[in-house]
């Protein structure tokens, strides 16, 4: 299971720092993926973590602003969200991308297990 946490409202150039947390399993064995739904678009992949090399991918419409990280301790991904612009909308779902089947992991929303989502709203 995975459970996101730390959504929320904010102004545009605000920060925000997205949590996702598992249960039953450890998120080093698998890659990690964040993306984000928004109304009438396909859903975004926004930035993903590799296991075990820890290695990151980011959306070209986030790099520079986000970042992703692993807290192996707390078995907790975090995706910490700077300059957040009108744009970065949405709600924020983790997800699992595990392996072997995944051999990197991808921006594209494939997983076999997601959470529940954040809400993330910009606003003035």
């Amino acid at each position: 299971q995975l459970v996101e946490s730390g959504g929320g409202l904010v102004q545009p150039g605000g920060s925000l720092t997205l949590s996702c947390t598992a249960s039953g399993f450890a998120l080093d064995d698998d890659h990690i993926l964040w993306f984000r739904q928004v109304p009438g678009k396909e859903n975004e992949g926004v930035s993903c973590i590799n296991s075990p090399d820890g290695s990151t991918e980011y959306a070209d419409s986030v790099q520079g602003r986000f970042t992703i990280s692993r807290d192996s301790a707390k078995n907790t991904v975090y995706l910490q969200m700077n300059r957040i612009e009108f744009g970065d909308t949405g709600i924020y779902y983790c997800a699992a991308q595990p392996r072997p089947q995944f051999r990197r992991c991808i921006l594209s929303p494939a997983y076999n297990v997601r959470g529940q989502g954040t809400q993330v709203t910009v606003s003035t």
